[in-house]
């Protein structure tokens, strides 16, 4: 990164001119759920550890990266847009010094792809300096900013919407400290607390949130009652960890101790941990997103105590009991589909083989400059291995099918290269409904299943047969059956109801005029907000 990095100390920031990294718009593979990132281990380089944990959940955003660092006087913010290994190196990290930090990687759910919306988030109250990570993505947001008074403009994603939601409760407490109704006034330290403003703030917050606190001197972990995205706690020698991702704490050396609950608040400081409960208990109700198992972490990951990587084996293992077919060999489209593919073949009895090469070099992003250069999108990731293809039957095991533009250029690539026969095998149902808890799979007009039977998406992919496995089973790979996930972009059942104007920029510009609904029911308004199951089906 160089000098190019943002850097906030003492509320001071410098924006830098580095460019956002262009999307490759045919990439329509869910787009990822943010990483985040918590070291508390005094006389350890926070930093360097840090670094590390991001690293660790580079596959979570690629959009920007960014820390921040306590020496326990002040906290320093050093974040730009890219990659972690483009935002930091040994020049940037070297005078990062402290006993905490905290770190993200980011992907846009709420809030443009800017600058200004790389985390952490700083803010600056009064003595007390914090810096939060999200991963998620709030559902009231509008009407948080609403209940706050704060002008449009003020705040341009929810993660900046919760570090005002914040601040404004410490300058609260603090005031009321300063200038009590009766008696005498409270320590100003004890009334400002950042774990107090915190679990004020917290009930208010509906949809999915794992966040990461920290001030001058703890680190907070907060899951939302639902438990949407990941979050657990290690163990270190003299310290401890927190991550969106248990190889997270594999990399910096800690022990894996426990996901942290939904629901639950978790504060580290020199005292060690302690755990809250900030949410009334009727909100609690545990919905992992699914699609953890299937795409977003790291097959080294454990949810609800079991292996991603297991549970993708399974899933292939399943759909070759569910949709068999004769066939010559069986190939993954790496990465996800590699160990579902392994599967697939060891039940079926067909031969596993490695049909495409992935270009390791080329990320998740590019920057292509007309459309016939992003037309070659699939070709500047995956290229085919013609011996081992030609002539052949073979089975293709992929995660998902989300407006089908990668798969139908695969295909093609897959005929080119003289496959025979392509049948196509995924590891997740039909995705028909959008994501709103942090994952940014589209509008709904955009999904292919919404709009297509499951025969005119073979039609439409030019596939010989395809197969999608069934919620039952995709549940049951995860072997944690009764644990509580979020299914939702599957079946339209929404655990938090969501407000119809709920977008990506909904901080950012005035909201267009809603679509007409139509006879298909791909869009429509129905009232402020959708009720979790029959009207969520509507279709949002």
């Amino acid at each position: 990164m160089g000098s190019a990095a943002g850097r906030a100390t003492m509320g001071l920031v410098r924006e830098p001119m580095a460019e956002v990294p262009g999307t490759d718009p045919d990439d329509d593979s869910p787009k990822e759920a943010c990483g985040v990132f918590g070291v508390f281990a005094p006389g350890q380089p926070v930093s360097h550890m840090t670094y590390l944990g991001l690293y660790a959940l580079q596959h979570r955003g690629q959009e920007s990266a960014g820390m921040a660092v306590s020496d326990g006087e002040q906290v320093t913010v050093v974040k730009d847009m890219g990659l972690v290994s483009h935002v930091f190196d040994d020049r940037t990290l070297a005078p990062l010094t402290g006993h905490l930090a905290i770190g993200h990687t980011r992907y846009s759910t709420t809030g443009s792809s800017t600058w200004r919306n790389a985390q952490p988030v700083y803010r600056g109250v009064g003595d007390t300096q914090f810096a939060l990570g999200h991963n998620g993505n709030l559902v009231n947001t509008e009407q948080l900013a609403e209940e706050a008074g704060m002008l449009p403009g003020t705040v341009a994603s929810d993660s900046d919407l919760v570090a005002e939601l914040v601040a404004a409760e410490l300058e609260r407490a603090t005031s009321a400290a300063v200038h009590p109704s009766s008696g005498d006034a409270e320590p100003p330290e004890s009334a400002a607390s950042l774990d107090a403003a915190v679990a004020a703030v917290l009930p208010r917050l509906e949809g999915a949130f794992s966040l990461i606190f920290m001030d001058e001197n703890r680190v907070i972990g907060v899951r939302d009652p639902n438990g949407f995205r990941p979050l657990c706690l290690g163990r270190l020698e003299h310290g401890w960890v927190m991550a969106s991702e248990s190889p997270a704490l594999d990399v910096v050396g800690a022990h894996f101790v426990r996901e942290v609950e939904p629901g639950e608040m978790v504060i580290i400081d020199e005292s060690g941990v302690t755990s809250s409960r900030p949410f009334p208990q009727e909100r609690l109700n545990p919905s992992l997103c699914v699609f953890e198992f299937v795409y977003f972490a790291r097959p080294d990951t454990r949810l609800y105590g079991k292996s991603v990587h297991h549970a993708r084996v399974r899933q292939g293992e399943l759909l070759a009991e569910q949709a068999p077919v004769e066939a010559d060999m069986v190939m993954g489209v790496p990465e996800s589909g590699l160990p579902a593919a392994e599967g697939y073949a060891r039940a079926s009895g067909i031969p596993y083989g490695q049909g495409l090469v992935k270009n390791r070099y080329i990320g998740r992003t590019f920057i292509a400059p007309s459309q016939e250069m992003r037309a070659l999108g699939v070709r500047m990731k995956l290229n085919p291995l013609k011996e081992n293809l030609a002539g052949k039957r073979v089975v293709v095991v992929d995660d998902s099918v989300v407006r089908g533009t990668t798969q139908k250029q695969l295909v093609k690539m897959l005929r080119e290269a003289g496959v025979k026969e392509v049948h196509l095998r995924l590891t997740s149902p039909p995705i028909k409904w959008s994501c709103f808890y942090g994952i940014d799979t589209g509008r709904r007009s955009e999904l292919l299943a919404a709009n297509l039977t499951v025969d005119e998406i073979r039609d439409y992919l030019d596939v010989d047969t395809i197969a999608f496995i069934t919620l039952d089973r995709l549940i049951a790979s995860t072997e944690t059956p009764g644990a509580g996930f979020c299914d939702a972009c599957f079946t339209g059942e929404y655990p938090v109801p969501v407000p119809v104007t709920l977008s990506k920029g909904v901080l950012e510009a005035p909201q267009p005029e809603p679509e007409p609904a139509s006879s298909s029911g791909s869009t429509g308004l129905f009232g402020s907000f959708l009720l979790p199951a029959d009207d969520a089906r509507r279709g949002l």
